[in-house]
Formats: structure tokens, C-alpha cells, sequence
């Protein structure tokens, strides 16, 4: 019996590496493609999901507070949030990755970050989106599909706009 157990578990262990492998071939989650759904919990104690936006542009933005190249485009993901909040169809959302949370706080704070924030506990978001590193960047439709993603900060908040703009209705 115990022979048949060993070999369960190693068979098993074979599958979930054969999955793992997978689904690091597959590659990021693209353009064109569904945004996986996913739910956050808010350091402020809310909880979203993507669902919730449904018929909204959704930004969702990949960062830390560790991330050099995520400061200089904090601003601007603020900037464009205030810009399009007046309008309500356009919802951004960050996702620490990899953080610890009181330096992720002071990051919010020292970069005056008022949209939801929340950290990606055991990597679950950031691995449905298959993401590499940070800052990555997902512009999801009011579908619900990827139109654009950026590797990589945002050099502007021009640059944010002119990525929003064509999809929204005027």
C-alpha cells in the first residue's frame, strides 16, 4: 500500500510541475485576450474585483515600493486618475507585488496615490496575468478584454491619455 502512495504523490507532483511549466510557456496574458478575473483586498480594508468594473475601462497597474522605475510614474497613474474620475468610466486599481506592507504604505502616501491599492497576496494576480516584473501596466475595455499593455513605466501622463482616450465614448 505504501508503494502505491509514493507513486501517487510522486505522479501528482509530476502534474502540478507539468502545469507550472505550461503555464510559464504560455507567455503574458496579451491584447485581445480576457483579463483574468481577480479580487483585491484594499490596504484600506475594501475588497474589489474586476467584475465590479464590467462596462468601465479598467487600468490595473503592477508595482512596488522597491520598484525605481515605478516612482516616476506613480505621479502620472495619479494624475490620469483624477483626470478621468469626474467622467466614473474609468477605474484604476494597483497591485503591490512582492512587497511588505509598511513600506508600501509609505510608498502610496509619499506619491499621494488615492485610487484602490492592495497588495497581491501569494502572487495570485500577478501570476493569472503572467506578469515579469514591475511596473506592467494592463488597460482592460469595458468588455473586460486587454487592449493594452505596457511593460515597462508610462513616460507621461499624455502617454496614459492617449492609451485611454480611443476607448472611451465622448
Amino acid at each position: 500500500m505504501k508503494k502505491y502512495l509514493l507513486w501517487g504523490g510522486l505522479v501528482l507532483l509530476l502534474v502540478i510541475l507539468s502545469v507550472g511549466l505550461f503555464r510559464s510557456q504560455q507567455g503574458q496574458v496579451g491584447v485581445g485576450e480576457s483579463a483574468p478575473e481577480f479580487e483585491l483586498a484594499a490596504f484600506s480594508g475594501e475588497n474589489f474585483s474586476l467584475t465590479d468594473y464590467r462596462g468601465s475601462v479598467v487600468v490595473v497597474n503592477f508595482w512596488a515600493s522597491w520598484c525605481e522605475t515605478c516612482k516616476p510614474e506613480a505621479a502620472d497613474l495619479e494624475a490620469a486618475h483624477q483626470y478621468y474620475l469626474p467622467r466614473g468610466d474609468v477605474s484604476f486599481l494597483g497591485i503591490d507585488y512582492v512587497d511588505t506592507e509598511p513600506e508600501a504604505l509609505t510608498y502610496l502616501d509619499e506619491y499621494k496615490i488615492t485610487y484602490p491599492n492592495g497588495p497581491d497576496l501569494r502572487t495570485e494576480i500577478s501570476q493569472a496575468f503572467r506578469i515579469r516584473g514591475v511596473p506592467e501596466t494592463f488597460i482592460i475595455d469595458q468588455q473586460g478584454i486587454i487592449a493594452h499593455l505596457q511593460i515597462g513605466p508610462f513616460s507621461s501622463l499624455d502617454e496614459i491619455k492617449s492609451v485611454i482616450d480611443p476607448l472611451l465614448v465622448y
